[in-house]
């Protein structure tokens, strides 16, 4: 297994995510040298039980204690179970689950230990990509930014664009494909622009137990109170100069700006805050993009990129117009991750999270070995 991953040439990679949406867990496979995307494999989906879902949410913003125990022994069980159906996996890139992000403070947590999972799985995984970029004064986030730059070589992009996952969080990698290396200056800009699905899916699972507002239906019946999205928009955050990033909970407050108005009127005014600071965002990037690819569960929403695409001064397209899958773009990118921690490449640098220096940052492990720390710079 040790030899596979070091070989020269692509390798067939297995990257998992489960993000602040709390949905589930996507997991797919690229062929990859670290550098340029052979192919995409296969993909799996497995979602959470409402339960599963409960204890992860019960943990969110906590450092240690027993809901950060319950939340991994979920994380883990699932991870399993998914990840097992891929035989043809080399390595396996484990973001886990991320809890809690304060990058100048406390640091960064991602529950799921990648050396259990390792033996369980009987394959190398690679894990802990967070830490080594936060150790080095980065954000630590986001780091699919370099894996963006893969994909816009990969569909023959060669003029600025960028890309726009709505999760939980929104976060935007502007990628200039001119540039032959993702660490180069200039070659990325990224960020989170601020929540996205994670105040809108809170809002209807507390009033009207839904996991989310599917399709905007709520949201269309609505009226957007202006005032409120004002106030959002005066956050000392938006005017804060990237790169920067964000924790699942720290708009918090969002929701009681919209706590006195109509369900409809709620949904419509958090699904406009999240329209609005992509915008905001966009101000940030060198240039207008030529498009905006919008992956990750926002782009599902009808109303959410109607917002986008009346507010924006360039074309938004779900990343499926160019021959990507949003769905699993994010364990892609981990995917591709694994194969760059392995063979010493950066996976970060000043342009995506403000580290110093671009940086390698991760742990493998081996099935029934000791972990090996990588922070290569």
């Amino acid at each position: 297994m040790e030899q596979a991953i070091e070989k020269t040439g692509p390798i067939t990679a297995l990257g998992a995510m489960s993000g602040t949406s709390l949905d589930g867990v996507d997991a797919a496979i690229v062929v990859t040298d670290g550098v340029t995307i052979d192919r995409f494999g296969a993909t799996a989906y497995k979602s959470y039980s409402a339960e599963e879902r409960a204890v992860l949410a019960s943990a969110l913003g906590h450092w240690q204690g027993t809901e950060v125990d319950a939340a991994t022994a979920v994380i883990e069980h699932v991870h399993r179970a998914v990840l097992a159906d891929f035989p043809e996996a080399d390595v396996i890139g484990f973001h886990g689950q991320t809890l809690a992000h304060a990058p100048h403070t406390r640091g960064t947590l991602q529950v799921g230990d990648g050396a259990w999972l390792a033996t369980a799985l009987d394959r190398p995984v690679v894990w802990d990509f967070r830490t080594a970029d936060v150790e080095m004064g980065g954000e630590g986030a986001p780091l699919a930014p370099f894996f963006h730059f893969a994909c816009a070589k990969y569909i023959g992009a060669t003029r600025p664009l960028a890309f726009l996952n709505l999760g939980g969080v929104g976060n935007l990698t502007y990628v200039d494909p001119s540039f032959d290396q993702p660490e180069a200056a200039g070659a990325l800009l990224a960020f989170d622009t601020g929540p996205a699905n994670a105040p809108i899916n809170d809002l209807v699972q507390a009033r009207l137990g839904l996991p989310y507002d599917r399709d905007g239906q709520i949201a269309r019946e609505g009226s957007v109170e202006i005032n409120a999205l004002d106030r959002f928009l005066a956050e000392p955050y938006f005017a804060r100069i990237p790169p920067k990033s964000l924790d699942r909970n720290d708009f918090s407050q969002m929701m009681d700006q919209v706590g006195d108005l109509q369900d409809a009127d709620a949904a419509a005014t958090l699904t406009a805050m999240s329209a609005a600071a992509v915008r905001e965002g966009l101000r940030y990037c060198p240039q207008t993009p030529t498009q905006l690819l919008v992956t990750g569960g926002g782009r599902n929403n009808p109303v959410l990129m109607e917002m986008l695409r009346s507010t924006l001064a360039c074309p938004v397209k779900p990343v499926e117009d160019v021959g990507l899958d949003g769905d699993m773009l994010e364990a892609q990118a981990f995917a591709y991750l694994s194969v760059r921690v392995a063979r010493g490449l950066p996976t970060s640098c000043p342009g995506t999270t403000g580290v110093r220096t671009p940086v390698a940052g991760g742990t493998i492990s081996y099935p029934n070995a000791a972990a090996v720390a990588v922070h290569n710079r």
